[in-house]
């Protein structure tokens, strides 16, 4: 199991495996306190996770607990790196090999500790977070599928009806608007069509409907 930080075409590996390492996931959540009702929260969906671990790096090479020799990095070199990843703006990305592990993430934090007797080792804890890109979708863009520059169409179109043979106006607003007493609407709206005697309706006349 190997650890290791990729920053574009620079990789760096752990040296000491950790001893274990800690994912901490968690939900956001707002809470409003309502009068007489008390605190209710509301869910936000989950936050970032944190990656945390524990290790070292040995000033000697121990093949009892070194993971690999070659390239074997000096320990204040290998502080220098994990400081150019704290300060760097990209995300790095984070491998734990035989796992499930392989993230994009941010080097938020690293303590380092220096111990009486152990002259050149260095000793560090080191907090991950992970990245995940924010997709925010312009006002007005054509996410929806549509030409660019093309409006949809909110007028909502008018219904017709084609007078047929034995129509009359109260019959056809009994059938279309549900009651003859409105057949006074459908005259209203088509009064050049239908001329000045409302009870002289012709087959085939397309009449507009309220």
């Amino acid at each position: 199991m190997e650890f290791t930080l990729i920053d574009g075409k620079t990789k760096f590996q752990f040296p000491v495996k950790p001893e274990e390492l800690m994912i901490s996931r968690s939900k956001g959540y707002e809470t409003i306190n309502m009068l007489e009702h008390g605190e209710f929260d509301f869910a936000q969906g989950e936050k970032v996770k944190e990656i945390t671990f524990s290790s070292f790096f040995p000033k000697e090479y121990d093949a009892s607990y070194c993971m690999y020799e070659k390239d074997f990095p000096d320990p204040r070199v290998a502080m220098n790196m994990l400081n150019t990843f704290l300060v760097s703006k990209k995300p790095l990305r984070f491998i734990i090999t035989n796992t499930g592990v392989n993230v994009p993430v941010y080097l938020i934090s690293h303590n380092t500790t220096f111990r009486g007797g152990e002259s050149g080792d260095i000793y560090f804890d080191i907090t991950l977070r992970t990245w995940r890109d924010s997709k925010v979708e312009k006002v007005g863009s054509a996410a929806s599928g549509s030409k660019s520059g093309s409006r949809t169409d909110l007028k909502k179109s008018s219904k017709t009806y084609t007078v047929k043979s034995g129509d009359s106006l109260s019959k056809i607003a009994k059938l279309e608007l549900g009651s003859s007493s409105k057949w006074n609407e459908i005259y209203k709206l088509n009064t050049k069509i239908i001329g000045s005697d409302p009870n002289r309706i012709k087959p085939g006349q397309k009449l507009v409907m309220p």
